[in-house]
């Protein structure tokens, strides 16, 4: 064992402390795979990464640096949160990008570009390719069962794939989503993971839309802000932690493949801003954009919260 670099940050939010926390061990070089897997389930967060150098052949296409991202129960080939968490902590940590502007992360899935806006700081990365299918009717029925859901209430549904595999409901209303109380036992039995999102009404189409997502920004039970007024999407997720299910915080992945989705369906137009965690006291929020070339950008703020050295 001996000091490495270390760590934690917060992804997805500009308040400190309410967004979702990553533990990052800097320099993993010489680790093995059981060190990473035992150290995962000891931070016990929902990703814990480990950044090396980029293989020969990573570096020959330009990778900056390459990152493992494990969770308690085992290793990922990619993760959203995972990927601008670490890169913010890669250029904490002195790391300099090949290109100027832009860098490029080495990871299971293959080579993941993230950017850096000038203005706002905010880091965002290029979402992966997507295989996406349809969910039949007979697939579909146990699992509103379990989610406590009638038909009626979705709009839409998509098996969608970019490493991890979400089984992604369109609901009717955002009230729907914040109010879902699932069977967990339920569907962990059926090996799945399920997401939800629902849209707000848009602001500027009408000024009742506008209104109702200002009164939507105020939660008057708590006296405390829930979301912002400008988010255009509301968003939840339940993860597979080995043993059961348990909703995750704010989810890059799932909000890239999200989007891919909704875009591509004309369920949406970027830019959008999504909305998650509010059911977890958390305020994440996950911009998406979409350039020239019809690629998706996953961003949000990354912040510190712990610095320091881990004996591994």
């Amino acid at each position: 064992m001996r000091t490495r670099a270390f760590m934690q940050v917060d992804v997805f939010s500009e308040t400190a402390y309410r967004g979702n926390p990553l533990a990052v061990v800097l320099d993993s070089e010489g680790l093995s795979d059981e060190a990473m897997q035992a150290f995962a389930r000891w931070t016990n967060l929902s990703e814990t990464t480990f950044l090396l150098p980029p293989t020969p052949e990573g570096r020959a296409q330009g990778a900056d640096y390459r990152v493992r991202i494990f969770t308690p129960g085992g290793e990922l080939p990619f993760a959203g949160h995972p990927t601008l968490g670490s890169c913010h902590a890669w250029l904490a940590a002195g790391g300099q990008p090949q290109q100027a502007g832009r860098v490029v992360q080495e990871c299971a899935k293959g080579l993941v570009p993230l950017q850096q806006d000038a203005r706002s700081g905010r880091l965002a990365f290029a979402a992966p390719p997507l295989s996406r299918s349809e969910i039949t009717d007979a697939e579909l029925a146990p699992v509103l069962q379990a989610a406590g859901l009638q038909a009626g209430q979705v709009l839409a549904s998509q098996k969608l794939n970019n490493g991890p595999v979400f089984w992604a409901l369109l609901l009717d209303d955002p009230d729907t989503v914040l109010a879902m109380q699932p069977d967990l036992t339920a569907l962990h039995g059926l090996g799945m993971e399920l997401a939800v999102a629902a849209l707000y009404p848009q602001a500027g189409k009408t000024l009742i839309g506008r209104a109702s997502r200002e009164a939507r920004a105020f939660d008057g039970a708590s006296g405390q802000a829930s979301r912002p007024p400008e988010v255009d999407i509301e968003v939840r997720v339940w993860f597979n932690t080995g043993a059961s299910l348990s909703e995750d915080p704010i989810t890059g992945s799932l909000n890239a493949s999200l989007a891919q989705w909704l875009l591509a369906d004309g369920h949406l137009q970027a830019p959008y801003v999504a909305s998650q965690g509010i059911n977890l006291d958390r305020s994440g929020i996950v911009n998406i954009t979409q350039d020239a070339a019809g690629q998706v950008w996953v961003g949000g703020h990354v912040s510190a919260g712990i610095q320091g050295e881990v004996l591994l």
